[in-house]
């Protein structure tokens, strides 16, 4: 078959790219076949984008394409690209069958553009299995150094499979990563870190040391003088929210400002996400405010935010101008406003969006939002009510649903409830510690100490370890982290002194402290103590020693706060005048002058 640049002025080549239809776009191809154009590889692979994209079915461009005697390797790569790209079911399968067809050949050989979009269609778990025999065929057809888009795709394949590992050890063995080959390392760190209302508190930890990893290689990434672009800077803004790095994310913001990069609808839902994160939601709403493009994606992100922050009834605002706004909510909308009225207690609302979900938006309910729904009633002290939604949902509950019946049970003293639920949650997660602290917690507030002791030597026979509290705590742009009881810190000496000097002044504004969730059965005072050098407390006392004392302490937790450390927090904002912001598992608590924003509603 003969060739025809692409450059080639063509008035042919503008018809294409009008065709708004597989009409018109069949009188084209009849004009191609008469005049002789078909004959040459670029105006009829220009046929098959066209046709791929523009049909319901595939069936015109393969139709189109088996009346080719030889078909090159480039027919057959435009042909597995632009079949893609039409996001259909199907997709993964044809495109696989087309690259069988390219086997089957033996005068054909794959090459460096062959793949890329294979390991896209593969990048995801169910073809995992499929996207590895590519990788053996990369191995087999193509001679090293690879084709940088090549690395690329095989970064993102293994990445948004789960197996992060794996594309971090490919992307070590690239002696000078370009642009691509760093996009594809940091949007994996980001996308394995990106915040979840659904996180296990097992993994809180692990997703922390992934962002800071991430930030890490950020640095490497300049240091090698790879410019980096609004991909590179959306990775980072993810992992900076993340860790709560603000310090970071307004230098990501300043770099987005200062290089002329587009303020896009991408890198403006990142921010936003960041800032709300980084419990700057002032600083959210302002970026939302100047966007020029809000979508959907824009306003979930300022909604979550609001939510996350406690501010339920500002969130509802902001949904009914998204509504005003003529944008349709999609099931992450659904979810986050969901959230929103769960955290201040808006039940009836709350339900009310999820009956709206199919009724008013046809959207179909997934495992998440009955989770919400779950949380709504529980939170609520609606127990019972939370436990027969998760009995009679249609599909099998998760351990996500389960555990936030766990929770709420606990919280509410519902042993019966809590214990059911443990059940099924050992069944599904037999190696995740949360579950078990949960049920010994509530155990601990009744007093029954001969079943916390139960509970403890059953996570001792399986080998279960508890997940270890931490708190990180942005001073001047450093992050500095904190375990229980954690004498690490260069200034552990010092900051242990600030501890005793906080709770003796706690005792003399009349904290008693809440001992009643302490694991262990030993004495009132050791009880005490134990709570004192919770891994929030260390922060708090390193802040006032090493921050200006007008400035407010931003916490990042990776589990629930507990309640003796918000009852404490709460004095300490009023006994030191400081604003302390904490950021745990599952939202944010601003506490000053001695009231948390939560309204102890958490």
């Amino acid at each position: 078959m003969n060739t025809l640049s692409p450059k080639s002025a063509h008035p042919i080549f503008k018809l294409i790219e009008q065709c708004k239809n597989i009409s018109t776009l069949k009188q084209v191809h009849a004009q191609m076949i008469t005049t002789g154009l078909i004959l040459h590889t670029y105006p009829l692979s220009r046929i098959l984008i066209s046709s791929s994209t523009i049909a319901s079915t595939i069936s015109y461009a393969l139709s189109t394409f088996n009346q080719v005697t030889n078909p090159t390797i480039f027919l057959f790569n435009t042909l597995i690209s632009s079949s893609l790209a039409r996001k259909k079911d199907d997709q993964t399968h044809f495109a696989l069958a087309l690259y069988t067809r390219i086997l089957t050949q033996t005068t054909r050989i794959p090459n460096s553009y062959t793949y890329p979009s294979l390991f896209k269609a593969c990048s995801s778990q169910p073809w995992l299995q499929h996207g590895r025999a590519l990788h053996t065929h990369v191995l087999k057809f193509l001679e090293p150094p690879y084709d940088h888009f090549v690395q690329a795709s095989l970064l993102n394949f293994y990445s948004k499979c789960g197996e992060l590992g794996v594309s971090r050890f490919l992307f070590d063995q690239i002696t000078k990563p370009d642009l691509a080959s760093w996009n594809s390392i940091l949007a994996a760190y980001a996308h394995n870190t990106s915040v979840e209302y659904e996180a296990s508190p097992d993994n809180a930890y692990d997703s922390t040391n992934l962002s800071l990893e991430a930030l890490l290689l950020f640095s490497q990434m300049q240091k090698s003088l790879t410019r980096p672009n609004e991909v590179s800077v959306v990775a980072l803004i993810s992992s900076c929210a993340d860790v709560g790095a603000l310090s970071q994310g307004l230098w990501a913001h300043s770099y987005v400002l200062s290089n002329g990069l587009k303020l896009n609808r991408f890198i403006g839902t990142a921010l936003i996400a960041m800032y709300a994160y980084c419990g700057r939601l002032d600083f959210a709403r302002q970026v939302f405010d100047r966007m020029l493009e809000r979508d959907t994606y824009c306003y979930n992100a300022m909604i979550r935010g609001l939510a996350v922050h406690g501010l339920g009834l500002e969130a509802l605002d902001l949904f009914k101008k998204m509504d005003l706004e003529g944008l349709v909510p999609d099931d992450v909308t659904m979810l986050v406003i969901m959230c929103a009225c769960s955290n201040v207690g808006l039940v009836d609302q709350g339900c009310k969006f999820f009956e709206s979900m199919k009724e008013d938006y046809g959207i179909e309910p997934k495992l998440e939002h009955y989770g919400t729904l779950v949380d709504l009633f529980g939170r609520a002290g609606r127990v019972k009510e939370a436990e027969e939604i998760v009995q009679t949902i249609p599909m099998k509950p998760n351990a996500v649903l389960w555990r936030s019946l766990l929770g709420a049970a606990r919280v509410h003293g519902n042993l019966e409830v809590g214990e059911s639920a443990l059940k099924q949650l050992i069944q599904l997660e037999p190696e995740t510690s949360g579950n078990y602290v949960l049920l010994s917690n509530m155990y601990a507030s009744l007093n029954r100490w001969d079943d916390v002791k139960n509970v403890r030597k059953l996570m001792k026979d399986e080998g279960i370890d508890k997940a270890p509290g931490n708190s990180i705590v942005d001073i001047d742009g450093v992050m500095h982290e904190f375990l229980i009881g954690d004498k690490t810190h260069p200034q552990a000496k010092l900051i242990y002194l600030k501890l005793d000097e906080m709770h003796r002044r706690l005792q003399e504004h009349g904290h008693k402290s809440g001992t009643r969730e302490v694991l262990f059965d030993i004495e009132e005072e050791e009880k005490e103590d134990a709570l004192s050098y919770h891994s929030e407390r260390l922060a708090i006392a390193y802040a006032l020693i090493a921050s200006d004392s007008g400035t407010p302490i931003r916490i990042i937790k990776n589990l629930r706060v507990c309640n003796d450390c918000h009852t404490a927090t709460k004095l300490i904002s009023r006994i030191y005048d400081r604003e302390v912001i904490v950021r745990d598992r599952s939202r944010f608590h601003h506490f000053r002058n001695g009231t948390c924003s939560c309204l102890d509603y958490w």
